[in-house]
């Protein structure tokens, strides 16, 4: 039986394949408040600029490849059985060979109903129009979730953190809330390792151990740890 290894990425891990994390020290994304672009309200506000920003991180997406990071993910699948919980609405993780990826906040490449949240279609290409309709007739809006929307998968998510035999942080300082919650849900014994340049203050926890370096450097060095702790 292969130990379960579950996996929390952040935009940390994508940040390497050019793709920029999502929003600075002044709370803006790209120049825009947050609310304008990613919340129920600016939808309402502005439907066109939330279908235009979107549009164009969806067009750096379909031009991305997975990084080395994302690629030792995969590998590290002939040795655990990994989980990946990301809140990455990118799919480099799949395109790395990732098998097994839960998008918590979404995918950028599929697009949803308005009116009935249930229907959701992958998207071919980078754009999504005004006019663009469900099969019952309403505006097609971005699958990804919004600020002030819940997270629908955040407690399949906790289920999945709950089973891990060694949890793995990657690209993510843990600040956003509920997916940093998820570090709580891990067992009392079960091994943490945490790569990303920043540390926050609880890493002193004696389960944690810090890999305070990028995705790829970090991932490299982490590899090496655990397979070799494997064998």
């Amino acid at each position: 039986m292969k130990k379960k290894l579950v996996v929390l990425t952040g935009a940390g891990i994508s940040a390497e394949s050019g793709i920029p994390t999502f929003r600075g020290e002044d709370g803006l994304w790209e120049g825009h408040d947050v609310t304008e672009v990613a919340s129920p309200q600016g939808w309402a506000k502005d439907r066109a600029l939330v279908l235009d920003f979107y549009n164009q991180r969806r067009k750096a997406i379909f031009e991305a490849q997975a990084n080395e990071a994302h690629k030792i993910l995969a590998d590290l699948e002939d040795h655990f059985n990994v989980e990946i919980i990301t809140q990455n609405i990118d799919d480099l993780h799949e395109r790395g060979g990732s098998s097994n990826v839960l998008h918590l906040h979404g995918e950028i490449k599929k697009a949803r109903s308005t009116a009935d949240e249930t229907l959701i279609y992958e998207l071919d290409n980078w754009e999504l129009k005004e006019g663009d309709q469900c099969e019952k007739g309403s505006q097609l809006r971005p699958h990804i979730v919004w600020f002030g929307e819940m997270v629908p998968l955040i407690e399949p998510a906790a289920q999945i953190a709950s089973e891990a035999d060694i949890f793995l942080v990657v690209g993510t300082s843990l600040k956003v809330y509920p997916a940093a919650g998820l570090i709580h849900q891990v067992g009392p014994h079960v091994p943490i390792y945490v790569v990303d340049p920043s540390t926050p203050e609880y890493y002193g926890n004696n389960q944690i151990t810090a890999i305070a370096k990028g995705a790829v450097e970090g991932m490299r060095e982490l590899y090496k740890e655990l397979v070799n702790k494997k064998a």
